[in-house]
């Protein structure tokens, strides 16, 4: 049994981590450099650092942060956030990013998938989708969940998939910072229905929330931010509990 991935996510806003509730209402989390380190020694598997406001202000990810990060921590680390052709990822690759986590330029230009697994290899590729459920549908957002979008979560995951991405990161809008648990019914129907990993996204408040989104949800990994941001949750005590409820996960 592969083990199960806990990833603590950066949301990084001029140089700062910040954390929303349904993505609105920031407020300051502190260094990301120094959130990093801290959670390289708790034990974390993998660090996800997204520039929110990238795509929406038109501008690149800072390459010069991902070489910061790089020379501070020794576990993979994912970068997202204005990412618009594979000569963006080549620069972020070079600067020592691990992954590349793509979301709005994607919609927008779906191809942009192949081209960067065609040029890397999809273990290197992330598809990021922000969803909103609207009654019984799902529906996807670009640039920070400013915009709404045509496409269809399921429909769009499958296509991602197809077109060769290594991994889904779905974040449901609904439950992002509600600290209400993960929409584990919708990450089961993703799970049932993908045979890439899926990480899955908001919702993050306990740890029984964890346990629930990997025994019912079937995520191969969960990210959070708050509860680890703040100390509501250490993640050596949470993989600790995970282990005890017949969770796979490295310690």
């Amino acid at each position: 049994m592969l083990a199960k991935r806990i990833i603590p996510c950066l949301d990084i806003r001029e140089g700062r981590t910040v954390k929303g509730v349904n993505f609105v209402g920031i407020r300051d989390a502190g260094d990301p450099i120094e959130l990093a380190c801290r959670y390289v020694e708790e034990g974390a598997d993998e660090l996800v650092f997204l520039d929110i406001t990238a795509s929406h202000e038109g501008r690149k990810t800072r390459v010069d942060l991902v070489k910061l990060i790089a020379k501070e921590i020794n576990i993979p680390f994912t970068i997202g956030g204005g990412i618009n052709d594979y000569r963006d990822a080549e620069l972020l690759l070079a600067a020592g990013a691990d992954k590349i986590c793509i979301n709005s330029a994607a919609v927008k230009n779906p191809v942009l998938i192949n081209q960067l697994v065609n040029a890397y290899g999809s273990q290197f590729v992330v598809l990021a989708i922000d969803a909103s459920a609207s009654g019984n549908d799902w529906q996807v957002y670009i640039h920070g969940g400013r915009i709404k979008h045509t496409k269809n979560l399921f429909e769009w995951a499958l296509e991602g998939q197809d077109r060769g991405c290594g991994e889904i990161l779905f974040t449901s809008m609904n439950h992002d910072g509600t600290k209400g648990g993960y929409v584990c019914d919708t990450l089961r129907k993703l799970s049932d229905l993908l045979h890439i990993p899926i990480i899955a996204s908001g919702g993050a408040g306990t740890m029984d929330h964890f346990l629930e989104v990997f025994k019912w949800g079937k995520s191969d990994a969960a990210l959070a931010a708050s509860v680890f941001h703040y100390g509501e949750i250490p993640i050596p005590q949470l993989k600790l509990f995970l282990r005890k409820n017949n969770v796979s996960v490295r310690i």
